[in-house]
């Protein structure tokens, strides 16, 4: 059973609506955390949320991307929830823009915040929610990720985060490894 959230980002206004702050937009609109008060704890935003009679603990990092492993691996430590425990939900430049889907382990995908958290906890073994932001044609990935939405995107983003946070809340309350089966790639549009 999942016991501790993670929703990836980087603080400051300027990163708002970017492609690498998606983790936090699906935070933005998931429903058991509507009305909740966050406080700042383990270096970031911290509250927990009853769902189904269990308290699951929710984080959103207010270190940079590449430092999000400090806030969650002194949440993990704190409250000694084991890594299979944890969910990870962040963008992800190899699923196609309106893919989301749920993955145990495996490869970073050159993601900078995965490979802290990894760094942290001492392993890849966690839960992630990954939301499609494609990969760019050309460029650096590193000015991809930290660029916003085009205004076609911006049209079918609701209904990607919606549909990401609808499938987040029905797993919450499921074993986890039959959501990885069931929801490994989900094609939202």
């Amino acid at each position: 059973m999942i016991k501790l959230v993670t929703f990836l980002g980087n603080p400051g206004s300027q990163y708002s609506q970017t492609r690498h702050n998606v983790g936090w937009m699906v935070a933005d609109v998931f429903a058991p955390l509507q009305n909740v008060q966050w406080q700042r704890k383990f270096k970031g935003y911290f509250c927990q949320v009853n769902i189904n009679g269990r308290n699951v603990a929710f984080i959103k990092p207010q270190t940079f991307m590449n430092l999000s492993g400090e806030s969650v691996g002194a949440a993990l430590q704190f409250f000694k929830i084991a890594p299979d425990e944890l969910l990870v939900v962040h963008d992800d430049i190899e699923l196609d823009f309106g893919v989301v889907g749920f993955k145990k382990g495996g490869g970073l995908g050159g993601h900078n915040g995965l490979r802290s958290i990894e760094k942290q906890i001492g392993t890849r073994d966690f839960y992630r929610l990954r939301v499609g932001i494609s990969r760019q044609d050309r460029g650096k990935v590193a000015d991809y990720v930290l660029s916003k939405f085009s205004a076609q995107e911006r049209e079918w983003l609701p209904h990607i985060l919606h549909g990401a946070a609808e499938m987040l809340e029905q797993c919450l309350s499921e074993d986890m490894d039959d959501c990885v089966q069931k929801f490994a790639k989900v094609k939202l549009i």
